[in-house]
């Protein structure tokens, strides 16, 4: 497949480079810099600059975006209205690196991790900005989109283990009652993904 992988550079986007790469799948970063990850092609470009020309051609585009300063929180919501825009009715499929802080925690969907008494505060910012951007998604039903939420804890210096588990909206937890999972798992999860595919415009979780 044609991946292209918007914020290569960063930890996440580096890791599913890695994976997509060492499958044999063709894979452009999408960075503002040079590249740093395992990607064959380079389009360097601002995100926020990307045309529907840019992005004609891929069977996935993988949305690894990160902002984590307050002047650049928003940047979660704008990219998804952005992207939104430049791929509906587009054949192309998103998929898009979430968090967990917006994974409900009972049938009621009421409740979200982010809301829980012992949420780190430190984190609560991040999470609701990632959660405005999921709303985003959730309206866009003219583009092929998969939010794709990690565990809570999302260890960038984890092993590859090369197993996980899939779930949907709810918070999950392991045998052990851990929320984990590594940054390569959850790559091995994403490629797995946008090889198999299924799950259009929904939200998905992923957990060791």
């Amino acid at each position: 497949m044609k991946l292209a992988i918007i914020a290569a550079n960063g930890q996440a986007g580096q890791a599913i480079a890695k994976e997509a790469v060492e499958r044999g799948h063709q894979v452009t970063a999408i960075v503002r810099s040079e590249n740093k990850s395992a990607a064959q092609d380079v389009l360097q470009k601002d995100a926020f600059d990307l045309t529907k020309e840019d992005l004609a051609g891929f069977d996935v585009v993988v949305n690894a975006f990160g902002a984590w300063t307050p002047e650049t929180l928003p940047g979660h919501s704008r990219l998804a209205e952005h992207l939104a825009t430049i791929l509906a009715d587009s054949p192309t499929r998103l998929l898009v690196v979430g968090g967990a802080g917006s994974l409900y925690l009972d049938e009621s969907q009421t409740a979200m991790l982010k809301d829980a008494p012992d949420f780190p505060a430190e984190y609560l910012p991040i999470a609701e900005a990632m959660g405005a951007g999921l709303e985003i998604y959730r309206q866009a039903t003219a583009v092929n989109w998969t939010y794709i939420s990690p565990a809570a804890d999302f260890d960038a210096e984890g092993p590859k283990t090369g197993t996980y588990t899939l779930a949907g909206e709810f918070f999950q937890v392991n045998d052990e009652g851990e929320s984990y999972i590594s940054y390569a798992d959850y790559a091995v999860a994403l490629v797995d993904i946008a090889e198999k595919g299924g799950y259009s415009k929904e939200r998905i979780s992923v957990f060791a």
